[in-house]
């Protein structure tokens, strides 16, 4: 029978710590020189960048308010009833069948809501200033 005796090497076991202390040591170094160089890059930002974003956001906000208004008039009258949808200026305008039912939409938007009738179809304009600036709080459109 042979019994083998299994000695701890010290040599290895020392390598491997170097090795794994060089690790560290490197992976600390990258993440300071990195931090650094992002630190150089940070832009201070002037009152007139911030005052960009906020109307760019603002704008989006509006955008989404009328989009969602949109879709509502839609669900409304009923969506095979549409012909088209616009938004022109400060109006959304939308052309349905004449035989569209209209009793839901002007209950939703009362006088805010013209409508022309014709034989071939009927003509819808919303005000959309009065809706962005009443019911979500936003001034001005």
């Amino acid at each position: 029978m042979i019994v083998a005796v299994k000695r701890t090497n010290y040599t290895k076991l020392i390598v491997k710590i170097v090795a794994f202390a060089a690790v560290v040591a490197l992976f600390t170094v990258y993440y300071f020189q990195l931090s650094e160089k992002f630190k150089g890059e940070e832009v201070q930002q002037t009152p007139q960048d911030v005052e960009n974003v906020l109307k760019e956001k603002r704008a989006s906000d509006i955008e989404t308010v009328i989009f969602d208004e949109a879709q509502i008039a839609i669900e409304l009258i009923a969506q095979d009833k549409i012909r088209t949808i616009k938004v022109i200026g400060r109006k959304l305008y939308i052309a349905t069948d004449p035989d569209a039912s209209l009793d839901a939409l002007m209950v939703r938007y009362g006088v805010m809501a013209l409508v022309k009738t014709s034989v071939s179809d009927i003509k819808i304009a919303i005000d959309l200033k009065q809706i962005v600036e009443s019911k979500y709080n936003v001034s001005g459109l």
